[in-house]
């Protein structure tokens, strides 16, 4: 008696396994703005008091870049219609299990999309960072590559090394162009000025200058 009790348990075990069939859930995870929900975990949760829930609760997988997800569960005929909650960053989605459609599907799922209500969150300290990281390489690359260049010329290598391109003048008198640390001898040379004279003339030429930058 006791063995045929047995059996006739195995049997009912052995059936009820084997009439479990995977169904796979899939869709792609949207935030409010239709950006994707990258990486992140979605989880079956229950209604409370749902008991033909509990079995699935827990189970899980994770969207990937394009926000992309396949849910794998193990369903059988007696789960057809249950209720489960597809949970993705706090909010909870209704999927009833639908045997019937899934094995009339030619892809071996069902598909539903999630769209949260919530926007994708910000950057946060983390993204700053890179963000941060981002602009000082091309700020050095910018700085690197005008120093490169400049090298290349006669004028920016004098430069670099600290030499400063004199700034010119026009003489009052003939109007050449000369360079200001010379003026003065210029006009006492060339233009037979006295220095007192050839000083006021320089500081008159400066003063004009200076207050054509201030314009």
């Amino acid at each position: 008696m006791k063995k045929s009790i047995l059996l006739m348990m195995a049997c009912l075990v052995f059936c009820g396994t084997a009439s479990a069939e995977t169904y796979r859930i899939s869709g792609s995870a949207m935030y409010s703005d239709s950006t994707p929900v990258s990486f992140h975990d979605i989880t079956v949760a229950c209604q409370r008091a749902d008991a033909d829930c509990y079995q699935y609760q827990g189970a899980e997988t994770m969207s990937d870049a394009q926000g992309r997800f396949t849910m794998v569960i193990e369903a059988n005929d007696d789960d057809d219609g249950t209720e489960i909650l597809l949970t993705l960053r706090g909010e909870k989605f209704s999927h009833f299990i639908d045997l019937e459609t899934y094995r009339a599907s030619s892809d071996g799922r069902i598909i539903q999309n999630i769209q949260l209500e919530q926007e994708p969150s910000s950057p946060g300290l983390f993204g700053g960072f890179g963000c941060c990281l981002v602009l000082f390489g091309l700020v050095f690359i910018s700085t690197l590559l005008q120093t490169v260049a400049g090298l290349a010329t006669p004028q920016g290598r004098a430069k670099f090394r600290g030499y400063k391109q004199p700034t010119y003048h026009e003489c009052p008198e003939c109007n050449e162009s000369i360079a200001q640390h010379l003026l003065v001898r210029h006009l006492i040379v060339e233009h037979d000025y006295d220095a007192f004279d050839a000083g006021e003339a320089t500081g008159r030429v400066l003063r004009k200058s200076w207050s054509t930058e201030e314009e």
